[in-house]
């Protein structure tokens, strides 16, 4: 993988690029799907520890790079975010497909749709995730 993109992706989020950051930005790209920070851990360099690559995902995620991803089991992931993520904040308000044969979890140009809360109730998250069997197990 071309280190000139991720030094690029990273250089407009306002991080500095450093091996980790590359590496485990490169896994990203490369995947184009969510991980888990355990499916993090079992790719990258063995020299990368816990801590660290926590700490990496947590400044991702600060600086609009990755977002969360909620799947059917409560566990959490992580998918790189579209353009419209920022430093400023986080807009993905959208689908995640997990496919019940592969187990990967997608990210879907796909708006949740708006739902209505009852009063007194406000929302600071809003996910959805479908599952289903995706195009590559079909």
């Amino acid at each position: 993988m071309n280190s000139a993109i991720s030094d690029t992706l990273l250089k407009d989020f306002n991080l500095r690029s450093t091996p980790n950051r590359q590496e485990i930005l490169h896994l990203f790209l490369q995947k184009n799907y969510a991980l888990s920070h355990g499916d993090i851990e079992k790719e990258i360099d063995n020299s990368l520890d816990r801590v660290t690559v926590y700490r990496t995902l947590k400044t991702f995620l600060d600086k609009g790079l990755i977002h969360k991803v909620l799947d059917d089991e409560g566990s959490l992931k992580y998918a790189l975010c579209n353009e419209a993520c920022t430093t400023a904040g986080h807009h993905h308000d959208h689908v995640h497909f997990k496919c019940t044969k592969c187990g990967q979890t997608n990210c879907l140009n796909i708006e949740v749709p708006v739902v209505k809360l009852p009063k007194g109730y406000r929302a600071s998250e809003v996910n959805l995730l479908i599952q289903g069997v995706c195009e590559r197990c079909m």
